[in-house]
């Protein structure tokens, strides 16, 4: 199958890229996390805090912080056990035990690993990755590398003002057991997921970050010992405590051009042993071939996205301007501990304009340093937000644009449409008919291939995730629950936004609203 004809049906058929014959095998499940054998550890204090204190600037970062920033990121924080109803007759329930996190994941599956450049008095200065399982830190590769990884990201960021880079890779077949070729479309997701919770987290502690997309794929792999046929990068992010982290230069079109080949004969190859628990594994040739062709061989591929200014918003739309809301003070700790996905169960309850605006600023006025374009770093320069809306104190039912510029919802169709949407569900294990903002994230159709190629395709998907982790810990923080959904028809959505002649398309769907509690087992795996 061609790349082109893959990415359409990942979005618009995806019955066509997953065999008729596809059976999951789940005896033979991989571990939601790496493991590796042989190599020297350093454990992690366990002793975490229950709330996220911002440093003091004048102090150097330590190993104890980057735990604290490692856990809340991405650690195990829950055991839950719930029931399944598995039919009308008599004891026909079975129960579901899983690991969470505080990110979610489709499926609860984590297709992400974690690893750290570090330069601490307190360790050995290396590459490390994150041991989920036992909170700690194995040492991949010992010694400084901050002209190597400078090269590899185009001499473009002062990695050696850098206390630590932290590199978010992706196993393939951790959820294409499951999943199959859809997983190709949630590696991306969760990625960005767990990109938007690390820039969360390194907000509150006071660490300044920047997301880089754009880097020399396979001298980074080579550098952290991965083999790209199983395991690939998909952003770095470095983090220090001076104020911000800024770009050498204002673009990439500089003398030097780097070489991944080149770069890769400067340092040696790794073998180091790890375990997953399969026995055996299905290939995966397509997401093989994609990750390939995503690869940037050298640093002249690096590119400067200009927004497009062209598309104004039509002027004989409908408008509601809504209350400008005051600053939104939440405790990330608090409400990542509280974040909860519903499905079944959502209940009706009246929206308040006030809780609608908060909602809409505070997901889509967040910022992030990126090396894709030199504005401000908005989350919503290439993706945006519609929503159809029920059930919203002054605000009639129907189907919206929100404008980040004039805070205001642009009227798109008059009516209410959770039928609509229900019935365009796959999988219909949400009731949309109790859901007051069934909200959609927006982005380009062509899925930025005409700068980046098909690497544009895993970006885009990556800063929906941030935008998604964004507006979950926002509902959460407002006294509601939300679900992104991929189970859904985009078509069907397009239509209903009218977005379709603009070259835009739905990219996933999150239900936002007021829920109860689910009976369920729950243990916090916090010391």
């Amino acid at each position: 199958m061609e790349l082109e004809t893959f990415l359409h049906h990942l979005h618009f058929d995806t019955d066509k890229i997953t065999p008729p014959d596809w059976q999951v095998d789940w005896e033979d499940a991989p571990l939601p996390y790496k493991l590796y054998r042989g190599l020297p550890e350093i454990p992690l204090n366990a002793d975490v805090p229950l709330a996220l204190q911002r440093r003091e600037a004048d102090l150097k970062p330590s190993l104890v912080e980057l735990g604290h920033f490692l856990w809340y990121v991405y650690g195990l924080t829950q055991y839950s056990q719930f029931a399944l109803n598995e039919g009308s007759k008599e004891k026909a329930v079975s129960f579901a035990q899983s690991v969470r996190r505080f990110v979610p994941s489709g499926g609860a599956l984590y297709p992400n690993e974690l690893y750290v450049y570090i330069k601490l008095a307190e360790s050995p200065t290396g590459i490390y990755h994150y041991d989920v399982a036992h909170h700690r830190l194995v040492l991949v590769r010992e010694g400084n590398y901050d002209v190597y990884l400078s090269k590899s990201l185009g001499n473009s960021y002062p990695i050696s003002d850098c206390f630590c880079t932290v590199f978010v890779s992706t196993i393939f077949w951790k959820n294409f057991y499951k999943y199959n070729n859809f997983s190709y479309r949630l590696q991306g997701l969760d990625a960005g997921v767990l990109i938007g919770q690390s820039l969360e987290v390194a907000n509150q502690m006071g660490f300044s970050s920047k997301v880089c997309y754009q880097f020399l794929d396979r001298s980074i792999n080579h550098l952290l010992g991965l083999s790209e046929q199983d395991e690939s990068v998909y952003a770095v992010i470095p983090l220090s405590i001076n104020p911000s982290i800024h770009g050498i230069g204002n673009n990439h079109n500089r003398e030097e051009i780097v070489s991944a080949t080149e770069l890769c004969r400067e340092v040696p190859l790794l073998k180091h042993v790890s375990y997953n628990r399969s026995k055996k594994t299905v290939d995966y040739p397509m997401l093989k071939k994609l990750n390939e062709a995503s690869m940037f061989e050298t640093t002249q591929s690096f590119v400067k996205i200009k927004k497009n200014n062209s598309v104004k918003p039509s002027l004989d739309t409908e408008m509601i301007l809504l209350p400008v809301m005051e600053y939104f003070s939440y405790d990330l700790a608090t409400i990542c501990r509280k974040r909860y996905s519903p499905d079944s169960d959502f209940m009706m309850g009246k929206v308040s304009q006030t809780q609608l605006a908060t909602l809409l600023k505070e997901t889509c006025s967040f910022t992030y340093q990126n090396d894709l374009d030199d504005t401000q770093g908005n989350v919503c320069a290439r993706v945006s937000l519609y929503g159809s809306l029920y059930n919203v104190e002054g605000v009639p039912n129907g189907a919206y644009s929100y404008d980040i510029n004039t805070h205001a919802l642009r009227e798109i169709n008059q009516g209410d449409y959770r039928e609509f949407l229900q019935l365009g569900l796959t999988m219909p294990n949400v009731n949309l008919y109790q859901v007051p903002l069934c909200m959609h994230v927006v982005g380009d159709k062509n899925h930025l291939k005409e700068k980046l190629g098909y690497r544009g395709y895993r970006i885009q998907q990556m800063e929906v995730g941030i935008l998604v982790q964004r507006l979950l810990l926002m509902s959460c923080a407002l006294g509601m629950g939300g679900h992104p959904l991929l189970g859904f028809e985009a078509k069907q959505c397009d239509e209903l936004y009218e977005i379709e002649p603009k070259g835009k398309t739905s990219l996933i769907q999150i239900p936002v609203g007021p829920y109860r509690p689910r009976t369920w087992l729950k243990g916090i795996l916090l010391s």
